[in-house]
């Protein structure tokens, strides 16, 4: 049985065990750390990955040690043939957090196709990273998408393995104004507010906001600079690698960070960081951490009688793209404004509420309604 030391993924039973300088291991239960996983660990920090996809990637390869546990297989055995049963063992996997949902029975006890697909794709690199350094026996990737084949001079190219599992195409789920209103009336704090607002009125995730320097403000022009940082004391990181630009021409969110700075921010800190711990405690000069943030959002949500379970902190640039897309914005200026590497990621958002669409639909209605009108007076 393997198991992770210290929670970061959220399961009760998955745990991490973080050594300093980002370094990972999965140990067993006598505490010994397996070599080949840590040495994946290790390529995936230096592969630029965040902490947290190294903690995910952790606790899948902890799944698939079960699976070979369990099926008498190994690493080196492991072949094409095993991946459809290792697919139908996730399907099985109970999962650590169940989405309740209005329906009874529709309450997800096992892996979602999301967490089944993310799970192969650990362990395709796991795999990977075993062929490339030559380790475990290991000379090729049972999991590839394809593979090369050479007949008669010719390459062709082949489907290996199952991989993926058809998956919901989920629309996000942006916030409603009586929703937005409810929750700034109970924030009175300086920087609370200035965090919500910049998230709120420029979109941005919150790890970029927690990233955010003093430099990157400029009040005059009315506009925030998103850089990408990885040097955060606290290990939280910005998504995209694409710097941008992003324009508040609302006047609430730089007012708000303005007033954090004048009034709450120590004016003697050692960091550039703009958001930090604040307060009277040894910590207040620190910069402040992701689980901080989230804490206090579901703190702030609670008081404002917001207890739905997809209400969060990135809720917040959700309801931003929805409102400027109703609003008439246009899907490249959308995406651009975002910082979305995909457009695929920008046309969620047009799924939300179709302009045109609904514009179709009152037309056809009151066409309708029209003729039956008519019908009637005949």
């Amino acid at each position: 049985m393997w198991t992770l030391w210290r929670a970061l993924t959220g399961g009760n039973d998955a745990i991490v065990r973080r050594r300093e300088h980002n370094q990972y291991e999965l140990v067993d239960e006598t505490g010994v750390a397996d070599p080949l996983v840590t040495s994946f660990a290790t390529g995936l920090i230096g592969r630029g990955c965040s902490p947290h996809t190294v903690a995910a990637y952790l606790y899948d390869l902890r799944l698939f040690y079960r699976f070979l546990a369990e099926t008498g297989l190994t690493l080196s055995s492991f072949r094409v043939a095993h991946s459809v049963e290792l697919l139908a063992w996730l399907g099985a996997v109970p999962c650590p957090r169940a989405r309740i949902t209005s329906f009874p029975s529709a309450v997800r006890t096992t892996l979602s196709p999301t967490s089944i697909n993310r799970a192969m794709a650990a362990i395709s690199s796991f795999f990977d990273h075993l062929a490339l350094a030559d380790l475990a026996g290991v000379d090729r990737n049972p999991l590839a998408t394809t593979q090369e084949l050479a007949r008669g001079g010719i390459a062709r190219r082949r489907a290996r393995g199952a991989r993926r599992l058809k998956r919901v195409e989920r629309i996000p789920r942006p916030m409603t104004r009586e929703q937005v209103d409810r929750l700034l009336d109970v924030i009175d704090r300086p920087r609370d507010r200035a965090m919500i607002l910049i998230m709120l009125q420029g979109g941005l995730r919150p790890g970029e906001v927690l990233n955010l320097h003093l430099d990157d403000i400029e009040y005059g022009r009315r506009r925030v600079t998103v850089r990408h940082r990885i040097d955060h004391p606290k290990g939280v990181r910005t998504k995209s690698r694409t710097e941008r630009v992003v324009d508040v021409h609302e006047p609430e969110a730089l007012a708000a960070i303005s007033r954090y700075v004048l009034e709450e921010r120590p004016r003697n800190a050692p960091t550039r960081h703009l958001f930090l711990v604040c307060g009277k405690g040894k910590h207040a000069y620190e910069a402040l951490s992701y689980a901080a943030l989230v804490k206090m959002f579901k703190r702030r949500c609670a008081t404002a009688g917001l207890t739905e379970p997809w209400i969060t902190p990135h809720a917040l640039r959700h309801t931003h793209a929805t409102w400027l897309w109703e609003g008439g914005m246009r899907e490249l200026a959308l995406q651009k404004r975002l910082g979305h590497v995909s457009f695929e990621s920008t046309r969620t958002y047009t799924r939300v509420s179709d302009a045109v669409m609904l514009e179709e639909y009152r037309r056809a209605l009151s066409r309708r309604c029209e003729e039956q009108a008519d019908a009637e007076q005949e």
